[in-house]
């Protein structure tokens, strides 16, 4: 009895080992399975890097006038509201007209008196005024003696002042700014705006301007809303350097959609094209030890490369090997793009995607 016991009970403490250390193997392979490191990589390929300057200004309407009567009478009549657009030569206000309505007619009376007696006068110096040639000379001295001139003068002067009582618009544009004060003198009534095209200045560093030329496209967007995108073209570079070692450049942008209004605040991007550079993601690009490092995939592992940065965008690098460390990079090497923040030299890793830049 004793012996069958004590069969029985070495058979369970065998099978309690077995089982233990199945558990333990079960659990190493999850760890390693868990341990397994997915990544992305791209292939170097010499390409083409936009390079970007990036710079902050502020739009400028082409034109814009502050608007005011130069008679500076009483305003006695409005036609236009603030954002309205006019074309050139529409009325958009007036001033009391009553003033000069009696001018004018008071001159056109004493016009007609000069007709007659200007007529008058050549009768009895033995012309017929419609049917006879007049000497030139005889007629201007005729004329000036009986007032004609000064009747004409006068005719014309109180045309001038009715006119100035109507204000109109110099240029088609948009009203801004508008005073909105009649039976009120006023100095200034509103202002006109073009905003068919936009100017923004901004400056660049001097070392920038060989990447720099007129007519080249400019992208803008409002800092407001920095996904809708404007195109332009550089219309001036100034050529001055300022003491802080900028130059002022110019640049127009169509506004066709009218979005675009005087004074907005926008972010310029000029772009050139610098050829045969390697162009990666800027996800691709770690900091260790206070150098730019990338990791090279080979042979299932991450080998830790240190570059130098030779131009950025928004969005990428251009890279070359590190001159510090004597580093290289080449055609062909593939690139870890994702998952490099806690990688280290060395470390094995599994592809999940590849994409090639070329």
């Amino acid at each position: 009895m004793i012996k069958i016991y004590s069969l029985l009970l070495l058979l369970a403490i065998i099978t309690s080992c077995n089982n233990g250390k199945k558990t333990h193997n079960m659990n190493m392979n999850d760890i390693e399975n868990k341990a397994e490191i997915y990544a992305d990589t791209m292939k170097l390929y010499p390409s083409i890097f936009n390079k970007q300057i990036i710079c902050n200004g502020k739009l400028e309407a082409i034109e814009k006038s502050d608007l005011s009567f130069i008679n500076g009478g009483i305003v006695s009549a409005i036609h236009i509201k603030n954002g309205a657009y006019v074309k050139a030569g529409q009325l958009l206000a007036e001033t009391d007209k009553s003033e000069y309505l009696l001018q004018l007619a008071r001159a056109q009376k004493d016009l007609a008196r000069a007709n007659v007696e200007l007529s008058d006068k050549l009768i009895g110096l033995g012309y017929n005024g419609i049917t006879d040639k007049i000497p030139e000379d005889l007629l201007k001295r005729t004329k000036a003696t009986c007032g004609y001139y000064s009747a004409i003068y006068e005719v014309q002067s109180a045309k001038q002042h009715l006119a100035k009582c109507n204000l109109y618009a110099p240029y088609s544009g948009r009203i801004a700014d508008l005073t909105n004060a009649r039976f009120q003198r006023i100095e200034k009534l509103c202002t006109l705006i073009n905003d068919a095209m936009m100017d923004v200045s901004f400056d660049v560093l001097e070392a920038e301007l060989k990447n720099i030329h007129i007519n080249q496209e400019v992208k803008i967007s409002l800092l407001a809303d920095e996904q809708r995108i404007y195109t332009g073209k550089i219309t001036s570079i100034n050529p001055t350097i300022n003491n802080n070692g900028l130059v002022r450049i110019k640049a127009r942008i169509p506004n066709n959609t009218h979005t675009l209004i005087d004074g907005m605040n926008v972010k310029i991007i000029i772009e050139s094209k610098i050829p045969n550079s390697f162009v990666i993601p800027k996800d691709a690009v770690v900091e260790r030890d206070g150098y730019h490092v990338v990791f090279v995939y080979s042979q299932g592992e991450a080998i830790w490369t240190y570059v130098d940065i030779a131009h950025s965008n928004a969005d990428y690098y251009a890279i070359t090997g590190n001159q510090v460390k004597g580093t290289e990079i080449n055609t062909g090497d593939a690139i870890i793009t994702t998952g490099n923040l806690n990688l280290a030299d060395g470390t094995k890793i599994k592809i999940r995607r590849r994409k090639d830049k070329q």
